[in-house]
This record gives C-alpha cells, sequence and structure tokens, in this order.
C-alpha cells in the first residue's frame, strides 16, 4: 500500500485516540500523521507515534492531506466536508453526518469493499450495525436472508467518555449507600436497564433502532430487506455491544456447516461452546478486532429454516475505528494503483 499523508480529526477524544492506536498496530502506511480537534487545539498528546501536537480543526489545509478520518461529531462534519472538494483528499466520516447519503458510500470492508469505487468521501456505519452485520452478510451469503430481528445491550461507552465516567461515579454512589444521578442518560445507570437509545421517531422506535434498519438495508445493497431492531438498550457496562439476532432464512440451516463457515469468515471468532460455557461476552470481547458470534442454534419456531445466535463486538474498534481504518487501507491500495 501506498503510505499516505494523514489527518485524524477529533484525536483527543475517544475514538480519536482508538485511531490512532489501531493505525500503530495495523502498521498503517503512514508517509505524514497530523492531529486535530476543537477545544484541545495546541495541546500535546502521547501516541505509539510520539508526543504529537494537536493542530486547530477548522484550519485544517486538505491539500496537505491524502486521507481524513473525520471523528469528531456530525454537526462538525457537515459544517466542515466542504472545505476538502478541491482537494485530493479521502475522508472518512465516522459520524451519522453522511450515512443516508444516496451519493456517499457506507462501508464494511468485509462486506462491501467495491462500493467505495473513487469517492472522495466514505461513510462509516453506526457501531449497532457493524457488530451485527458481519455474521449477517455470511448467513445471507450462504442461506438467503428471508427476515430479521435484533435486540442490542450497548454499553455506555456508545455514549461517550463522560457516560463512562458516569457509570462509575454513580456506581461507587451506590455502593456507598447513595441515590445515584444521571446526566447523559434519562436514569440512573448502575444496576439498571434503560430501554432507550437516541430519540424517539414517529413509529414509536428510537432513532437508534432504525439506524440499524436504514443502514443494514443500504450496507447490503437490499432496501427491500426485512429487518427490524425490536431494542435497543443501554447496560451498565463500559465497553462492547451485545446483540440477540434471530434470523428466518429461505435455505435450511446446517447449524455445523454455519459454525464452520463462520469460524473461516474474517473479522468473526466463534465463540460457541455450551458445554464449556463459552460463549460471547463483553469481558472477552472487549480490545478484540473480530466479533464474537455464539449460542448459535436453529430456532424453536421455523426449524431448519431459522436460527438465534448471540453477538458481541467492541464498540470502539469494529463499530469504530477499526472499521475506519480498514476503509483506509481500501483507499490507500487504491491511491497505489
Amino acid at each position: 500500500m501506498k503510505k499516505l499523508k494523514i489527518g485524524v480529526f477529533g484525536a483527543t477524544g475517544m475514538v480519536g485516540k482508538e485511531l490512532l492506536n489501531v493505525l500503530y498496530d495495523r502498521k498503517f502506511p503512514i508517509a505524514n500523521l497530523r492531529l486535530y480537534a476543537g477545544k484541545s487545539a495546541g495541546s500535546k498528546l502521547k501516541t505509539h507515534f510520539g508526543e504529537m501536537i494537536v493542530e486547530e480543526a477548522n484550519n485544517a489545509d486538505y491539500s496537505e492531506l491524502e486521507l481524513a478520518f473525520f471523528a469528531i461529531g456530525s454537526s462538525w462534519s457537515e459544517e466542515n466536508v466542504s472545505k476538502a472538494e478541491d482537494s485530493d483528499c479521502t475522508l472518512i466520516d465516522l459520524s451519522s453526518a453522511f450515512r443516508y447519503n444516496e451519493e456517499v458510500p457506507l462501508v464494511i470492508p468485509e462486506i462491501n469493499p467495491d462500493s467505495i469505487e473513487n469517492h472522495k468521501l466514505i461513510a462509516s456505519p453506526n457501531c449497532t450495525t457493524s457488530i451485527a452485520a458481519i455474521p449477517l452478510w455470511y448467513i445471507d451469503k450462504n442461506f438467503e436472508i428471508k427476515n430479521v430481528r435484533i435486540a442490542t445491550y450497548q454499553a455506555t461507552s456508545g455514549a461517550g467518555k463522560e457516560a463512562m465516567e458516569e457509570l462509575e461515579r454513580e456506581t461507587k454512589r451506590v455502593l456507598d449507600g447513595k441515590k445515584p444521578k444521571c446526566e447523559k442518560f434519562q436514569y440512573p445507570i448502575p444496576f439498571n436497564v434503560i430501554p432507550h437509545i437516541d430519540e424517539f421517531q414517529s413509529n414509536g422506535y428510537t432513532k437508534e433502532e432504525m439506524k440499524v434498519v436504514w443502514e443494514t438495508r443500504k450496507i447490503f445493497g437490499n432496501e427491500d430487506m426485512n429487518i427490524e431492531c425490536i431494542v435497543c438498550a443501554r447496560i451498565p457496562t463500559y465497553r462492547v455491544h451485545s446483540e440477540a439476532i434471530s434470523v428466518q432464512t429461505k435455505n435450511p440451516v446446517d447449524i455445523g456447516l454455519l459454525r464452520q463457515i463462520l469460524s473461516e469468515a474474517p473479522g468473526v471468532e466463534v465463540k460457541d461452546n455450551i458445554f464449556n460455557n463459552e460463549y460471547p461476552m463483553p469481558l472477552t470481547a472487549t480490545g478484540k478486532y473480530d466479533v464474537e458470534v455464539g449460542r448459535i442454534r436453529n430456532s424453536l419456531i421455523d426449524g431448519k429454516y431459522g436460527l438465534n445466535f448471540w453477538v458481541c463486538g467492541d464498540q470502539l474498534l469494529k463499530g469504530a475505528a477499526l472499521n475506519a481504518v480498514q476503509i483506509g487501507e481500501l483507499v490507500a491500495r487504491i491511491y497505489e494503483k
């Protein structure tokens, strides 16, 4: 891959820091690296690449970059994307700003890498979608999906660093016999499950639940796909989203064959041995690039034409930073040509 001049926007944030770790860990071909942020511009950030000065994001000159990662928020992305139009810089946006724009590819590299083509603006999906879509893709390719139902159990990391801090702080308050407070969540998060993430829509579903529907259809290239997200719930864990998925298929599913397919699939780690109590958990999926898949079994209702399984994936990695870097690797190969 060609070495590129890279810019990481939102470098001091939780996802931005994870991006830098992944770039280093995967030995991304970097000719030059620059860090950008808003409020923390001017500060110094220690990275695996050494200590670096963080520049003002609003003043970036995109003619000096070939690839930029936007991990800085949807409103900022919307306001600043036009600044790169006259440059040769490719933008990978991790926010929700352009995911539903028909002209912008929404990419999970294991599924639709060819959709990148020569686009200069590429969107990375919502974390919940990324984690569910990979095993669903292999199921669809081999057994043809008829419909999908998903319920998600999402870590506080999905709401940002302050949300994770609130979980820790308020859990300590509860254990000290004090009444917990809530700032980032609608209700106290310690020892609780909140069936509400993002804004409610006119159909009674939340926007987070609808994102899974909209984005999966776009990534799979199937706008008629029968898929619904029953509920997105916030749970009191740090990071890693968990998802219970039920699929009805057009072709009969042999569970042994499916396990073999998934065990050979890029981006998936099968943890499915009930005799040894091996199954996906946030505890074991934290820090992993692959999503863990387990509890794989045929449906009691649909028999061999249905299956149920459980997925856990690191929200900050495959759900965000890792997926973006994988897109960047595809872009680097295009530059090489």
